[in-house]
């Protein structure tokens, strides 16, 4: 799950690239990364290092302090807010009708988590 500051620096991010008439392939060329890599910053899904948030903020014309303008008035809400790939997952297992297979892809998906979780703290 994205971090709310990661989301809300990308949409700042957004915001503006298209304010200023910028294509994702500007930024990029100018980052020297490619376009996926500034879509992912957009959605917040990959965290802005503070060396490339300088750059952008050079690209764009913009003080680096400009991206965390309004950052008081994320909400704890916001942290519950459902990726784009998790409101995905979750809309294709509410159209299973059988509630036993959706417990057991339930059941899957907890055993998995757990493994994730598990490997993360050794």
């Amino acid at each position: 799950m994205s971090h709310p500051v990661d989301v809300h620096v990308g949409k700042k991010l957004k915001h503006l690239r298209v304010l200023r008439g910028m294509t994702q392939t500007d930024v990029a060329n100018g980052l020297e990364i490619s376009f996926q890599q500034v879509q992912k910053y957009e959605l917040g899904r990959n965290r802005i290092s503070a060396s490339k948030l300088f750059e952008i903020s050079r690209i764009l014309d913009v003080s680096p302090a400009y991206f965390f303008e309004g950052l008081e008035d994320v909400t704890a809400e916001d942290e519950n807010v459902m990726d784009e790939e998790t409101a995905r997952i979750a809309s294709v297992l509410n159209r299973i009708t059988d509630e036993r297979v959706r417990a057991q892809i339930r059941s899957f998906i907890d055993v998995v988590a757990g493994e994730s979780v598990a490997k993360k703290a050794s």
